[in-house]
């Protein structure tokens, strides 16, 4: 048996004998009561059913603060809701009543019962104020290239940011500049360098204003002062003046006291000289280094002359007081046995990535002890300084640690991903040597002595039964590479030390490891490990070489030494 369900029509209706429930606001934005509510708010009325949109206009909804507001008035029949847009922004620290009349109809006729009223009230005005500018007031030493910038506590109108609202001068003179907004942030970039050792204001005019168009109280003066004229200096150089032994490979590089103009770093202010003769190569600038990178290998048994000319000048564009010149000379021929063709020895050119005892991809720990990284810098990216842990008591002699968000010193995060890359690069080139061809090792060997050459082994490589020693036959540019297809383990203590005879260098020692290497308990080891992975150094290992991690971290686990071989 069917069953009908009748309800009953409203008593205002203006239709006879229409049924339906009759409209009823379920609820509005702002609610009713609000308080600080923003000036450019649009106001929003919901019902609990389809409205007869002909029924909504001016006359069945207003909203009045002061006097009546205008506006635009719409309806969205998917949610049955109405929408007021202001013309203009509301009135600040105003209540407002919003009314929806008995006109209000549905589909079917039926009206509103009452008219439903509600109020909010607007938030008071609140002025726009400066919270932070760069450089901060009264700082010194402010390099001339800077872009000034400024911060404000809400969001601002950039309409009113501009050349005239935001200014920079040196007294009475005005710097020319063009003025940018983003966020909460303006920047003024002056056009040209600004002038060293010198006195600048800044100044944000009460012509600008936030987004509800409330200005600046008053205007914001704050001054800076620019660094005085400081003359370069080259600090280091690779390969160090009078080096010998420079493999023929070698990127030539000189590193400077301060940040450096790139562009002035040409084929004439950095040279590469055997005798009268130039070397053709290319140079690059990164940080506060310049590369020359010859187009070829250089000649054996020569001595090289580098020179940095006065035409190298600084950011602040000064120059260099005086040319800066070094000499070294490249590896001598090496004859393995009476007869043969003299070939000279190779070795990995870490470039960059030689400045540090430790570099590592995502973290540097320092589980326990007092540990020491000795002339070396330690380096980390993309990791950041916060994966850096235990520094102190670990400590870094006559070095630094840098991490790739570093703000000081500038260049920081360029030089640590080129020194990533050259690690990179000397990780393949060592993966790849084959000359001389290599030979084959395996398992432990531990006991041995070998002569200077390439070992590759397809798989993990040990050092435990006995210490592992490598005789330079009297050569002290020899060089060994180890090509390790996974781990690298040396157990230490009694046994797998590594052991330099024959004035062998651990400077010249490479342990290309495809996986990741640990250095054993109390292991007394040489040479420079360039692990794809991640190393660890347990506890009382001591090393006189570089621990030279890609992608993972570097472990000390107690109370380590890491040398400058």
């Amino acid at each position: 048996m069917a069953s009908v369900v009748v309800i009953a029509g409203c008593k205002e209706d203006t239709f006879i004998e229409s049924f339906g429930v009759c409209p009823v606001v379920l609820s509005t934005s702002p609610e009713d009561g609000a308080t600080e509510v923003s000036r450019e708010k649009t106001v929003t009325v919901t019902f609990n059913e389809k409205i007869n949109p002909e029924t909504i206009d001016q006359t069945s909804f207003s909203l009045v603060g002061s006097e009546r507001v205008s506006g635009t008035i719409t309806y969205n029949t998917e949610d049955n809701t109405l929408s007021f847009d202001p013309t203009n922004r509301l009135e600040p620290a105003t209540t407002y009543t919003g009314r929806v009349t008995t006109s209000v109809k549905d589909l079917m006729g039926n009206a509103l019962q009452r008219d439903y009223v509600w109020t909010f009230s607007t938030g008071a005005l609140v002025s726009p104020v400066v919270v932070s500018t760069d450089p901060a007031n009264t700082v010194t030493g402010i390099m001339l290239n800077k872009a000034i910038a400024a911060s404000f506590s809400v969001p601002m109108d950039p309409q009113t940011l501009n050349a005239t609202t935001f200014s920079l001068s040196q007294g009475e003179t005005a710097i020319a500049g063009t003025v940018t907004y983003s966020g909460t942030t303006a920047v003024f970039t002056p056009a040209t360098n600004l002038e060293a050792n010198t006195v600048y204001t800044g100044t944000i005019t009460t012509g600008a204003k936030n987004t509800e168009d409330t200005p600046l109280v008053s205007n914001y003066v704050w001054t800076f002062t620019t660094k005085p004229h400081t003359i370069p200096t080259v600090t280091a150089t690779e390969p160090a003046n009078q080096a010998t032994g420079v493999a023929l490979n070698e990127v030539v590089r000189a590193a400077f006291s301060e940040e450096m103009n790139s562009e002035t770093f040409t084929a004439t202010s950095f040279t590469l000289k055997a005798g009268t003769t130039t070397v053709a190569g290319d140079i690059s600038y990164t940080g506060t280094t310049a590369s020359f990178t010859p187009a070829n290998n250089l000649a054996a048994n020569t001595t090289y002359t580098a020179t940095i000319t006065t035409a190298a000048k600084s950011t602040n564009y000064v120059a260099l007081a005086d040319n800066y010149e070094w000499t070294f000379t490249t590896v001598a021929n090496n004859t393995s046995q009476p007869g043969t063709p003299a070939t000279p020895q190779m070795g990995v050119d870490l470039k960059t990535a030689g400045r540090f005892g430790i570099f590592a991809g995502v973290g540097i720990s320092n589980n326990a002890g007092f540990s020491e990284i000795r002339n070396l810098d330690v380096g980390i990216t993309p990791g950041v300084r916060s994966s850096v842990t235990g520094f102190p008591p670990a400590i870094v002699v006559n070095g630094a640690i840098y991490a790739s968000d570093d703000i000081a010193p500038p260049g920081t995060a360029a030089m640590l991903l080129e020194a990533k890359q050259d690690l990179l690069e000397a990780y393949l080139f060592a993966e790849g040597a084959s000359s001389s061809a290599p030979a084959t090792v395996a398992g432990d060997q531990g006991g041995r002595t070998l002569a200077p050459g390439i070992y590759k082994s397809t798989s993990t490589l040990l050092i435990q039964a006995g210490d592992l020693t490598l005789d330079a036959q009297g050569d002290p540019n020899a060089v060994w590479i180890f090509q390790i297809a996974s781990d690298f383990t040396t157990v230490g203590g009694a046994g797998g030390n590594i052991i330099l005879t024959g004035g062998a260098q651990a400077k010249n020692i490479f342990w290309q490891t495809g996986s990741s290497a640990t250095i054993g308990d109390g292991t007394s080891f040489k040479g420079n490990v360039l692990a794809l992975t991640s190393i660890t150094m347990n506890s009382g290992a001591r090393a006189v070489g570089r621990m030279l991690a890609l992608n993972g971290a570097v472990v000390m686990t107690n109370t380590n030494i890491i040398e400058k071989p």
